[in-house]
């Protein structure tokens, strides 16, 4: 993209005219609302000498909102000051549209503050001097031969001339569109136009009839290649109702627009972006069932509010959604830790177990812990199809539209709120932390190996982890508990009978033998063997396994230190080294006059060496 671009949007839409005001930096611009007066832009051009190529960057009156979107090349704005700005990185832009969709949200932020009016004030009469000027050219038209058809002739006496303004535009394009509703024509056209916002009037007659022409075929499904925006055209019409009796048929018409002109390969870059983004506003704004438009939405968008409405009601979920949300919100590979590893079933289920009571327990603070990872939704405006040509006679009435568990849509009085989770106020370092003390802990209670060291800070996670260890335990004891029945008025008949079978089993010399065996007294269990003990580590030699070996039972090192020219530093390297395959972790920790074993390890060591 180049600021070029944002500059020809700015005149094309708005009538706003790029400004410079500073001789002394002749890269600067600015783009002022004519509406207003205000800044609403500021452009920057300036030359890199060491790339050898011109940087360009802008800052737009958007809303520091728009940074929790994931448009790339936003940033903290470069020169201008205050909350309502943004800064553009204009190399790192994926798609201009995306950035137009920024100068919108400011000239509508920008206009919706209210007007001052002034009452009682007498009108001030001027006296006009009328002096000698030039009459200006007439634009000049096609020519109306008589090759032109009636109807075409008539839809451009339709236009009518007024402010210039977008509002106009869309407006004039709506009452012609609505009047060629069922034109068709056969005249085709296989030049090229580039527009923005492109409507009837920016067409000369044999464009005007070669998209007729298009438009005629693509309504029986014969998508042929056009000018992108003629294309854009065609959208324009069915997004204001034209050629269609239903908002469904509208978006049936979209989809089968995007099968075969689309995925034909036709069109340009953007325009596919910009289809799925209307077919979701244009849904909102018609009511339209919302598992229609889920498929529309960014999938890493939808993703996260499913994980949101999981982790915030986890009781009527299962184990992997739970455990799903969590890694998919926390950005943490929980299913690369040994708890899920040894035995996915139970690390997912005690993974949502800890997520579960730390909903039941609350923060530190007194808030639910919800609310302490991922904030409240909040509100903000919505402006839906202001990057299309789309016009309504009627504010729209005010509506609630539910699109998920955590995305609503709401108008009042004619304006449109978005109310969603908002990245911006994520406390994620809470949760990844709840997350590894969660790991750590039950790590060590079912012995996995590969332990992780204690981390000071976190020692606050530590009280769900353990709550959610304890009712585990309970709930393991009440499920081994067997509920046995004995009719005790049968036991005495089932001694009798088992020493009744007994008897008649064992002949006479077997019963004397028996008496006697018995009171003779039993020799005492000869004693198993001892297990073999492994005395050395694959990695380690036998200095450094003599080394580690005192370590462990508290002997002194200091003899093979010197004996053999080492340092505490290069030990502990060495062994660390060499263990962490089997630990994941340092065994050692050394401070430069002293080397000690991690407690947390030192069972895990002593396994090494089989004992």
């Amino acid at each position: 993209m180049e600021l070029a671009e944002l500059a020809a949007y700015a005149e094309e839409k708005y009538r706003m005219r790029e400004e410079h005001k500073w001789a002394e930096f002749p890269g600067f611009s600015a783009l002022t609302d004519p509406d207003t007066g205000k800044w609403v832009a500021l452009l920057m051009r300036q030359w890199d000498f060491d790339a050898g190529m011109e940087i360009q960057r802008c800052d737009i009156k958007c809303g520091r909102e728009a940074l929790s979107g994931r448009m790339p090349g936003l940033s903290a704005p470069f020169r201008m000051k205050g909350e309502k700005w943004v800064g553009v990185k204009i190399e790192e832009v994926d798609s201009s549209e995306a950035v137009f969709r920024l100068l919108d949200r400011a000239i509508a932020a920008g206009r919706q503050q209210g007007a001052t009016i002034v009452l009682n004030q007498a009108p001030v009469q001027q006296k006009v001097v009328y002096g000698d000027t030039a009459l200006p050219r007439r634009e000049r038209r096609p020519m109306m031969d008589e090759a032109v058809p009636e109807k075409i002739r008539q839809m451009l006496a339709l236009y009518q001339y007024q402010d210039g303004s977008f509002e106009g535009k869309c407006r004039n394009f709506y009452r012609q569109g609505k009047f060629m509703e069922d034109y068709t024509d056969d005249e085709p056209w296989t030049g090229d136009i580039q527009r923005y916002f492109p409507t009837y009037h920016d067409l000369n007659i044999r464009q005007l009839r070669g998209y007729f022409t298009w438009r005629t075929g693509v309504r029986r499904r014969e998508f042929t290649p056009v000018a992108a925006s003629m294309a854009y055209l065609y959208l324009y019409e069915l997004l204001n109702g034209i050629g269609v009796c239903s908002p469904e048929e509208a978006l049936e018409k979209m989809r089968a627009f995007e099968t075969g002109f689309l995925d034909a390969g036709f069109g340009d870059t953007a325009m596919r972006g910009n289809l799925h983004r209307w077919m979701l506003d244009y849904g909102v704004l018609h009511g339209v069932p919302a598992e229609q438009l889920r498929p529309l939405i960014d999938p890493i968008v939808l993703q996260k509010d499913e994980a949101l409405a999981v982790l915030r009601d986890p009781e009527g979920q299962d184990d992997e959604a739970v455990f799903s949300a969590l890694c998919g919100m926390s950005g943490k590979k929980l299913e690369q830790s040994p708890m899920v590893k040894r035995n996915e079933q139970q690390g997912k289920h005690l993974f949502a177990a800890v997520w579960r009571t730390a909903l039941q327990m609350g923060a530190e603070d007194g808030r639910d812990f919800f609310t302490a990872c991922f904030g409240e939704p909040k509100a903000y405006p919505w402006y839906p199809l202001a990057n299309a040509v789309y016009w309504t006679e009627e504010p729209h009435p005010d509506t609630e539209y539910r699109l998920d568990e955590c995305r609503t849509y709401r108008c009042r009085g004619g304006v449109w709120r978005e109310q969603r989770y908002d990245g911006l106020y994520f406390d994620r370092q809470r949760l990844q932390t709840l997350l590894r003390e969660a790991d750590r802990l039950l790590r060590k209670e079912l012995k996995t190996g590969h332990y992780l060291r204690e981390m000071p800070g976190d020692t606050w996670a530590a009280v769900y982890t353990e709550a959610a260890i304890q009712a585990e335990r309970q709930a393991a004891i009440k499920a081994a508990r067997l509920k046995i029945t004995l009719d005790l008025s049968s036991l005495d008949q089932i001694r009798q009978d088992a020493q009744a079978t007994r008897d008649s089993l064992l002949t006479e010399e077997e019963m004397d033998k028996g008496t006697e065996e018995e009171k003779v007294p039993a020799a005492p269990p000869m004693p198993s063997e001892p297990e073999p003990v492994t005395e050395s580590i694959a990695g380690l030699d036998p200095v450094h396994t003599r080394i580690l070996l005192a370590l462990l039972n508290g002997g002194p090192i200091e003899k093979e230190l010197k004996e053999n020219h080492l340092m505490l530093s290069v030990v502990a390297d060495t062994i660390n080294g060499a263990l962490f395959d089997e630990i994941g972790d340092n065994v050692l920790e050394e401070d430069g006059d002293t080397l000690a074993v991690v407690e947390d390890y030192r069972e895990e060591i002593l396994q090494l060496f089989g004992r």
